[in-house]
């Protein structure tokens, strides 16, 4: 996937883009400068971490935003349309509501917020969520 877009930076002669692959259940591995960020977004990544492991990867998220700072997921929601569409053929997993606000919550955010998409894209609804979510002030990594 990052060869894929380092072709496409290349192709439209994009500089002073650093992409680094990075494994946020193994936090241990990664720079420790990587730390302090507002805001971190996440789109149709997460479906990918095992399930058991999905609060883990959120904590871990967590830790690298400054105190206050803000996430934002994009991530498939559970219904028919999806199972059809993410989870047989690509094996992702879908998650209701409720099942991000828990997995959330016991990543240690604050302030979680479901959004939708503008009325233009609404379709979007009935693919994913797009959630926001606060580090807690006065919290750092």
């Amino acid at each position: 996937m990052l060869g894929r877009f380092r072709s496409g930076l290349r192709r439209r002669r994009i500089k002073g883009v650093n992409l680094h692959e990075a494994d946020m259940l193994k936090p241990d591995q990664l720079p420790a400068t990587w730390t302090g960020y507002d805001l971190i977004v996440s789109a149709s990544m997460l479906e990918y971490v095992p399930r058991d492991k999905f609060s883990e990867a959120l904590a871990s998220l967590r830790g690298r935003l400054s105190p206050g700072g803000r996430f934002l997921l994009f991530i498939t929601r559970r219904n028919w349309l999806t199972s059809v569409l993410v989870e047989r053929p690509w094996g992702g997993a879908r998650y209701s509501d409720q099942e991000l606000a828990t997995s959330f919550a016991a990543a240690g955010f604050a302030g979680l917020t479901f959004h939708r998409f503008p009325p233009r894209y609404g379709w979007l609804n009935l693919w994913g969520y797009i959630v926001e979510a606060h580090s807690p002030t006065g919290v750092s990594a």
